[in-house]
């Protein structure tokens, strides 16, 4: 029998049948889909048990009186789909919720592909989405919401044990979840045990993306985490005790955006790439010390001790908030339309970091007469605050600011200048190379603090960059009113052998304005003052240590606490930041 008495092959029949009742298309990341025409606007990936592949194979044994089709005919068939696809624009597919600040479709997750749109004017639940939405195995449906009597916001109340100001926050941040084109702040709820944090957390998740898994473990690395975050739009981490390095730029680049480049299965060259921005949350007691930029990324919310007479049973407590879930989603939807009503008309006159964030408090707050905006920047202070008197490094710069004012020199002496800590710490800067790089990560925390940091363009002859730091006005007034001196200078000096810290000059570029004459209150005499080879003054029983010294000096200049460094001309205090090459002389002295 020739080929054409055979009929088509398995494989064509699978491609009609798809062609018939699939549109095909190709995601903006590079993954074909089939959406059944007429149906959910739901799309089906080629493969997986619940893609289109089975569908197909379904539809084969329906319509071919059982028969079956093989697996080669199968896999001739997507080969053929995705090529179709291929040919096609790439259209947006998004998960769970979709849209700008004018309108939000939220994808409710059920089987007949509903979902409820949200515009300035009010929301409705749709029979079909206006567009594409992707499932994953991680998802669960999402409740029909039904307006109530006006009370879903506290049913909710009822059911969460923090305070006024932490619960209003929660709320504008569950607001802010259903808005996907903006950056959103990670939700920790801390508190002591007994709180209730996993449960408060399980039950805020399932509000924005229900899951059967709602709760995650911290992953093992970023591949884990990159395939966890593609297939939920929002997660929870509990029980967080630690953060490593690498987790913390991870969390950071999961809120702002991130993506992970990897080689494609079966292939050699193929890559796959898996986009996303998250909305995540976490619980924790104590997270250690936090990166700067991980805290600036957090809205911490903590959680009251339940007293023992008001605990509930973890079934009563199901109970309750699935009665009321309905209620809840349609309160947030009220409030997310007014808000997106509402966002035009905002302005804030300061654009803190998360601006668009704070610019939906600020938002809510316009609507509902509360603070949000300015408790969560509050918060937000004494988070990055905490941060930055956790990490030792970071301490020290604010303890040696809040103690001299300004700091104006290279990275090697600024990190000379400051007591190392007592045992082996990682975080300590292994040398003046990652100075400015630490002092970065941590420069808004230090602006929080009251310390601003800069690095000029301009660099010491050795063209070594130049840091500043410098008091705010309000921890300048806290200074005392005399400037310490600087008796250590990184090129020429060192550090004294039983580890006394020294002090640093508050002046920059001049010589110190109330430095007393030579002749008048200095005194130190001429006679008793012997000039060093670098220009610098001390007497002479502490000029220098004999070349084989038991302190092991090998007879270089020692530092000496309370000694100026002179100006080899006009005998005058100096900044230690104008002593490079081995001059010492003030640029304009004229003696």
């Amino acid at each position: 029998m020739s080929a054409a008495e055979k009929g088509p092959s398995q494989a064509a029949l699978v491609v009609s049948l798809a062609k018939a009742g699939y549109d095909l298309v190709m995601s903006e990341d590079g993954r074909p889909y089939g959406v059944r025409r007429h149906g959910p606007n739901v799309v089906l990936p080629l493969r997986g048990k619940a893609g289109l592949r089975s569908q197909l194979a379904r539809k084969f044994t329906e319509n071919n009186g059982g028969q079956v089709a093989s697996q080669s005919a199968l896999a001739d068939a997507m080969t053929v789909l995705e090529g179709i696809a291929a040919a096609t624009d790439p259209v947006p597919v998004h998960l769970r919720v979709a849209g700008d600040s004018h309108h939000v479709v939220l994808d409710l997750g059920t089987a007949d592909g509903r979902c409820v749109l949200v515009t300035p004017e009010g929301w409705s639940v749709q029979d079909r989405s206006p567009v594409y939405f992707r499932r994953s195995g991680a998802m669960s449906p999402m409740p029909t919401p039904e307006p109530g009597d006006g009370d879903g916001l506290a049913k909710l109340r009822g059911l969460l044990n923090m305070d006024d100001g932490a619960f209003h926050q929660l709320i504008a941040w569950l607001v802010a979840a259903w808005i996907p084109h903006i950056p959103h702040p990670v939700l920790t709820f801390k508190g002591e045990q007994g709180t209730g944090k996993s449960k408060t957390a399980q039950m805020v998740i399932n509000l924005v993306d229900p899951s059967a898994a709602t709760k995650r473990s911290q992953p093992r690395d970023v591949k884990t985490w990159a395939t966890q975050a593609f297939n939920s739009w929002a997660l929870c981490l509990d029980n967080v005790s630690t953060i490593p390095p690498w987790f913390s730029d991870t969390l950071c680049k999961a809120v702002t955006g991130d993506g992970i480049v990897d080689r494609a299965l079966y292939t050699d060259d193929d890559v796959v790439v898996l986009t996303f921005r998250r909305v995540l949350a976490m619980t924790t007691i104590d997270a250690g010390a936090l990166a700067g930029d991980l805290a600036e990324r957090l809205m911490m919310l903590e959680l009251q001790l339940i007293p023992e007479h008001l605990r509930r049973t973890e079934e009563e407590l199901d109970a309750v908030y699935a009665a009321a879930r309905p209620a809840i989603l349609a309160a947030l939807l009220d409030l997310l339309a007014k808000v997106l009503k509402q966002l035009p008309e905002v302005h804030l006159a300061k654009k803190p970091r998360m601006a668009d964030f704070a610019t939906v408090l600020a938002a809510v707050d316009h609507v509902q007469g509360w603070n949000t905006l300015r408790d969560y920047l509050k918060s937000s202070e004494t988070v990055a605050i905490e941060a930055l008197e956790a990490d030792p490094f970071a301490a020290a710069v604010l303890a040696f600011v809040e103690t001299h004012g300004a700091f104006t020199g290279t990275a090697t002496q600024l990190l000379n200048l400051l007591p190392p800590p007592e045992s082996h710490d990682p975080k300590w800067p292994k040398n003046p190379s990652k100075v400015g790089s630490q002092l970065r990560r941590f420069a808004p925390a230090l602006r929080a603090a009251g310390v601003g940091f800069e690095t000029p363009r301009e660099s010491d002859s050795g063209r070594n960059r130049i840091i500043r730091l410098t008091a705010s006005p309000e921890m300048a007034r806290n200074l005392p009113s005399e400037p310490s001196a600087l008796s250590e200078h990184a090129t020429d000096l060192r550090r004294p052998p039983d580890g006394t810290p020294v002090s640093a000059v508050r002046t920059t570029g001049e010589c110190c304005p109330t430095a007393p004459a030579p002749d008048s209150t200095d005194s130190t005499s001429d006679s008793t003052r012997t000039a060093t080879p670098n220009g610098m003054h001390v007497p002479d029983q502490h000029q220098q240590a004999p070349p084989d010294s038991a302190d092991g000096s090998d007879g270089k200049l020692q530092p000496i606490s309370g000694y100026h460094l002179r100006c080899a001309t006009c005998g005058h205090p100096m900044d230690p930041a104008l002593t490079t090459a081995g001059h010492l002389t003030h640029p304009d002295c004229t003696a």
